[in-house]
């Protein structure tokens, strides 16, 4: 009786002191699953290639959207609403980067693929949070367009700076409401599989099909938040360029329709390098599950890495403004 009490006593030890795992998962001591990440599938020779590409993207786009910040703040002409919604969205392309960046950098550069579940957690629900502020960003900034287009003499007593700051936080809050419950809905869930992500990085579309328990509520939110943001977000923002089109349309030199026009082009080209990589992304996680995991991986760096750097890009090219200044620093540089 006393060696099956010193037995089953050893077993329980042995058990007790050792991460548990169940059907292949390692559990950490806090008993919560924890995730590998995955580089590019096939091109694991080639990952320190890729990080220096994927580091180039990150350092045009952190330079890129820090100059459009400084520029903002010291040019007393770019105090206008227009530039205070551009300063919101490099701020955020900003957040965008930093969020990726650990996971990116520890997996291409010095393989390390485990992470823990509140890492994931957390790195999940700031990079859904960047995401669903971008797409109410870029929904204010079509109001603007409008409002200057359609209505320009009650251009300043509409935007004025207490409602472009309450518009700004609306955009703040209606994400963090939307993607807060996310890390929760998924704690609930039982992890009894083998947890591989097909990214550098924890995205909620890759992470629901990883549970073994019913994820039907999960589902439901997941579609609800994305109809109740993208979806709703892009239809408004497709009206209002129905409504400076049909303004425009109105005018009746050729010249001043395209020069209306143009004050335009920085914010749609802004649209469609966000919305179009993120349909993607969004049809592939859904419908598109026996495609090669390369092709997930490719559509998710570009839905997450072009946007933050072009965004800067295409408002230096095209904003006279900003790049004037721009060209008076590169000149203070060199002298």
């Amino acid at each position: 009786m006393n060696k099956l009490y010193v037995c089953l006593l050893y077993r329980w030890w042995s058990y007790s002191s050792s991460p548990p795992s169940m059907g292949g998962v390692l559990y950490n001591s806090s008993g919560l699953p924890t995730f590998t990440l995955t580089g590019l599938p096939g091109l694991e020779n080639s990952q320190h290639w890729m990080f220096l590409l994927l580091g180039t993207l990150y350092i045009v786009s952190i330079v890129g959207n820090v100059l459009i910040l400084c520029i903002v703040k010291e040019e007393q002409s770019l105090h206008q609403p227009m530039y205070y919604f551009l300063s919101l969205l490099s701020v955020n392309d900003l957040g965008v980067s930093f969020s990726t960046l650990p996971t990116v950098l520890a997996t291409f550069c010095f393989h390390l693929r485990t992470i823990s579940f509140d890492s994931c957690m957390a790195q999940m629900f700031f990079i859904h949070f960047f995401s669903f502020m971008e797409s109410g960003v870029l929904l204010v900034m079509s109001f603007d367009r409008y409002v200057a287009i359609c209505n320009p003499l009650r251009y300043t007593t509409m935007l004025t700076d207490s409602r472009v700051v309450c518009m700004g936080l609306w955009a703040i809050i209606r994400s963090f409401c939307m993607v807060f419950p996310l890390p929760f809905l998924l704690k609930r869930l039982p992890f009894c599989k083998a947890n591989v992500l097909s990214h550098a990085y924890c995205l909620h579309p890759d992470l629901i099909h990883l549970p073994c328990g019913d994820i039907t509520i999960n589902n439901i939110f997941g579609l609800f938040i994305v109809m109740s943001t993208f979806g709703l977000d892009s239809a408004l923002i497709l009206f209002s360029y129905v409504l400076i089109l049909r303004s425009v349309l109105a005018i009746a030199s050729r010249e001043e329709r395209l020069k209306t026009l143009n004050t335009c082009v920085s914010h749609l080209c802004a649209v469609l390098i966000f919305y179009v990589p993120k349909i993607g992304v969004s049809m592939t996680a859904r419908y598109g599950r026996h495609a090669p995991r390369l092709v997930h991986t490719v559509l998710s760096l570009i839905y997450l890495f072009v946007p933050p750097m072009l965004n800067p890009v295409i408002y230096s090219i095209k904003t006279k403004e900003i790049r004037w200044r721009l060209g008076r620093m590169l000149v203070r540089t060199k002298i």
